[in-house]
């Protein structure tokens, strides 16, 4: 919900489905070919889709667990926002603020965007935030808006 410039993220259940429908089918395939190709003694392919699967597995977790469900520490809970500044409250309880070179990605699909900034000790941080995060769809459209270049 918003209020003014701030808004309240939500968990996007209907997202963590569609990423779980991704993920889960991708690392078990990956796994069960690096299986036959170790049984048919070609170690070095079982290896390399080994790593793969397991890249999968982490990356899936993080988007699931980070940016879908937010129960990581380091998740955004809530986003304050005017043109040039950024804050966002995580869950942890610590308050990040982007002050420099806050810019915002959005992806051809629309569902989601990007958001990059510097900190006051000039650290990049970068996060995504998904449409099904946000209360309503105007909230969404209105975070673009207000941070998008003019």
């Amino acid at each position: 919900m918003a209020q003014g410039n701030r808004y309240t993220l939500r968990q996007d259940r209907n997202g963590m489905v569609w990423d779980l429908l991704l993920y889960v089918p991708t690392v078990t395939a990956l796994v069960a070919i690096a299986a036959n190709a170790w049984f048919q003694e070609n170690q070095y392919l079982a290896y390399l889709l080994v790593f793969l699967a397991s890249f999968f597995l982490i990356a899936g977790a993080n988007r699931i667990l980070k940016t879908r469900l937010m129960l990581l520490p380091t998740s955004p809970v809530t986003i304050e926002v005017d043109r040039q500044h950024v804050t966002l409250l995580l869950r942890n309880g610590q308050r990040l603020e982007l002050l420099k070179d806050v810019k915002l990605y959005r992806d051809f699909s629309g569902r989601s965007f990007g958001l990059t900034g510097l900190d006051p000790q000039g650290r990049r941080l970068q996060f995504v935030f998904h449409k099904g995060q946000f209360a309503l769809e105007r909230d969404y459209q209105a975070l673009q808006n207000t941070l998008k270049p003019s």
